[in-house]
């Protein structure tokens, strides 16, 4: 279904559009990035942190990272602060591309078991979850680009095939 390159290249897509959008971000005021925008999670840092805390569980269903001890409803929440949030960004966006860089065709095939947010068993198509992680950051950073263009914020195209070189 999917082979460790697509990992490798959605890593780096994620670590290219989180520059572009916590940098059009910064240029806003803390206040405009919290004020409800009136999308699903309300504001730019709300958002912001629940895709962090979202990339956190399913890489703790994954991999070897900590959970970030929340479930949803705290996961707009779990950064209060701007420049932490910033901080752990960075970070996760780095052991993502080392976590996909280290991937092989037998830890992406076969099945996924773990406990959902709901506290459910699940068993899923591993390479689905692995999709399903990309999908969720380009789904509610879509959000965030859009409350971004509307307080006069500019973010970069987000385009795969347009990746700079610097990414690659």
């Amino acid at each position: 279904m999917i082979q460790p390159g697509y990992l490798q290249r959605m890593a780096r897509h994620n670590l290219w559009q989180n520059d572009s959008i916590y940098g059009a971000a910064n240029t806003l005021s803390d206040a405009d990035r919290r004020q409800d925008r009136g999308s699903f999670f309300g504001s730019i840092h709300a958002t912001l942190s629940h895709i962090l805390w979202a990339d956190r569980i399913w890489m703790s269903r994954i991999s070897d990272w900590d959970a970030p001890g929340t479930g949803i409803p705290g996961s707009t929440g779990l950064y209060q602060d701007w420049e932490a949030l910033c901080a752990d960004r960075q970070s996760y966006d780095q052991r993502f591309i080392a976590w996909a860089d280290q991937m092989t065709q037998d830890q992406i095939d076969g099945d996924l078991n773990y406990v959902d947010s709901t506290g459910a068993a699940q068993t899923r198509n591993r390479a689905v979850c692995l999709m399903q992680v990309f999908n969720h950051q380009t789904h509610h950073r879509g959000q965030v680009h859009a409350m971004l263009t509307a307080a006069g914020a500019k973010p970069e195209d987000t385009d795969i095939p347009f990746i700079p070189e610097a990414y690659l």
